[in-house]
């Protein structure tokens, strides 16, 4: 290992390994029970104001397991859909799957019946378990995919007698968010549980080399792919963030906020399992839109001592001044990622809480963590870090293939690392196309700094980030097009101050009938609300290359004659 092949660990404070080892654990379910039995009094899990202990989740997530393998006879290998919110509810499935050997299936609770048969049906999922309002979408789309059994979950089902029926009552009937559908087609998850206390569980031979998770992520044609994450990927990837932020770190006596969606590779990765390494106490937010309930949280947690956030949330902390309401004097670490951090947004988070933002870099492909600011980095420097423990990092000329070392001159980014996945679940030609080699293409330009630091310069592809999550042009495109006097369209990303990005849409229309409340009104159909356009605009004819592709970089910068 020399500098010039590694320039990064010249930026590695001294405490931060070059390397990790091998994992001290044999599945993500070993680590679950590890903290545990390490932890077993401690609050694990707060959610709507209810806690539960380690022993008591663990208890749970035993219970349910048993029902999986005894009632369902599920087997190792099988897939288990999860369409839930930041609930209890949901790391008693992950845990419970995984413990069965079972492949995790994250869908994000907001898609459309549509999304959602794209991802059940490709990942064959036979189980899933869903929120009560996604079991009409899930009845509606049951025929055209593997299911076997749908296991509802209530938003109170864990928050005692009382405060649950209350919870219940207001998701149903207040907020009206529970469409009917037929009860006799679900199984109550509570009475799940209940039944599993019973039943006993046979151990299932799980190693690390075994599929966890299939983590959906979009594709250039608009059609899901599933990430093969490995037990393996996800625990290395923890340990690489721990090797990155144990200096700062109390094991087991910090608190950790989740605000961002469990389903979502960089909370599931650094607020579950990276927190569960580290003996955390977890608050779990369900819907951090609604940001009063955030500063609820806070004020009863003012004890929260880490704080994992997209540049929106952090953006509304600030407009919020949460820190004038909240005086969370155990504040230590806070992490950015999903999107760019935007330097006016660091600077003011820095200025109302006096702690400094460490952006993180990754890809649902490799866990997600592939960069990180350095513990002891204080400012912004327009960066996405280093490359974390154990992970290597070339940037590639784009027209070439030859690899970049010198500083400053642009190239695509790609990474090798024991955090990277297998490859897609039954999708071999993209597998092929994301592999250069060893090495997993990033599609984001880059350049190399002082010290291997990394900066990105901007994205190959055209995908938007629309606070955090990632939005796929061909797929709106794929939707627009099945509406009726649609000529053309092309999507494209353009600067939000509140999102990161926003969707615009052009539309080269058949006749003025078409107008935008009609588009719009298809999309709801199909598309989950972050995905749909904030902006459409209807054009004589979209830019293109001489062979007919659409020019999005002139649509972007809005150097078209329309």
């Amino acid at each position: 290992m020399t500098a010039n092949q590694y320039p990064w660990y010249e930026s590695y404070p001294e405490d931060v390994p070059h390397t990790i080892g091998e994992p001290e654990y044999e599945s993500l379910y070993a680590l679950f029970e590890n903290t545990c039995h390490k932890y077993a009094n401690k609050t694990a899990f707060t959610s709507f104001g209810t806690s539960m202990t380690f022993r008591e989740i663990n208890e749970k997530v035993d219970a349910f397991a048993s029902y999986l393998q005894n009632e369902l006879h599920v087997k190792k290998g099988d897939a288990l859909g999860v369409i839930l919110p930041n609930l209890i509810q949901y790391p008693i499935c992950v845990f419970a799957g995984l413990k069965c050997g079972m492949r995790i299936v994250n869908v994000n609770p907001l898609y459309t019946a549509h999304e959602i048969l794209c991802v059940l049906r490709d990942s064959k999922a036979q189980v899933v378990v869903a929120l009560e309002s996604i079991n009409s979408k899930l009845l509606q789309i049951h025929d055209q995919t593997y299911l076997k059994t749908i296991i509802s979950c209530n938003v109170g089902d864990y928050l005692g007698s009382f405060k649950g029926a209350f919870y219940n009552f207001a998701f149903r009937y207040i907020k009206r968010n529970v469409p009917s559908y037929d009860k006799s087609h679900v199984v109550s998850f509570k009475s799940a549980v209940e039944r599993g206390y019973s039943l006993k569980f046979t151990n299932v031979d799980v190693n690390l080399d075994d599929i966890a998770f299939y983590q959906y992520t979009g594709g250039t044609t608009g059609k899901p792919k599933g990430a093969m994450l490995t037990h393996r990927n996800i625990i290395t990837n923890v340990m690489q963030a721990d090797a990155m932020y144990s200096p700062i770190v109390n094991y087991g006596e910090e608190t950790i906020l989740t605000a961002l969606p469990l389903y979502h590779i960089f909370a599931m990765t650094i607020n579950l399992m990276f927190a569960l390494y580290i003996g955390c106490s977890n608050i779990l937010i369900a819907d951090p839109r609604q940001f009063n309930t955030v500063i609820s949280a806070l004020k009863k947690n003012s004890d929260v001592s880490i704080i994992i956030a997209v540049n929106t949330l952090l953006n509304a902390f600030v407009t919020h001044d949460v820190f004038k309401k909240v005086k969370l004097k155990k504040l230590r670490l806070v992490v950015g990622g999903g999107t760019a951090v935007q330097e006016g947004v660091a600077r003011k988070f820095k200025e109302v809480s006096g702690v400094s933002v460490l952006e993180g870099y990754g890809l649902t492909e490799c866990s997600p963590l592939c960069c990180a600011l350095p513990y002891n980095n204080r400012e912004y420097n327009g960066t996405i870090g280093v490359p974390t423990p154990s992970t290597v990092a070339r940037i590639v000329d784009i027209h070439t293939g030859e690899v970049i070392t010198q500083k400053d001159k642009p190239g695509e980014l790609e990474f090798k690392g024991p955090q990277v996945m297998k490859g897609y679940f039954n999708n071999p030609r993209e597998t092929e196309n994301v592999f250069d080699g060893e090495f997993l293409r990033t599609g984001d330009i880059a350049v190399w700094c002082d010290g291997g630091f990394i900066k990105i310069i901007d994205r190959i592809k055209d995908m938007i980030i629309v606070s955090g999550f990632n939005v796929f042009p061909n797929e709106i495109e794929n939707v627009v097009s099945m509406i009726n006097g649609v000529i053309e369209c092309a999507v494209v990303g353009v600067p939000s101050s509140t999102t990161g990005e926003s969707v615009k849409l052009y539309i080269v229309r058949q006749d003025k009938t078409l107008t935008k409340e009609i588009v719009l009104e298809h999309l709801k159909n199909y598309l989950t609300g972050y995905k749909i356009p904030k902006h459409i605009e209807f054009v004589e004819k979209l830019p293109k290359s001489p062979v007919g592709k659409v020019l999005r970089r002139y649509l972007r910068q809005n150097r078209f004659d329309s």
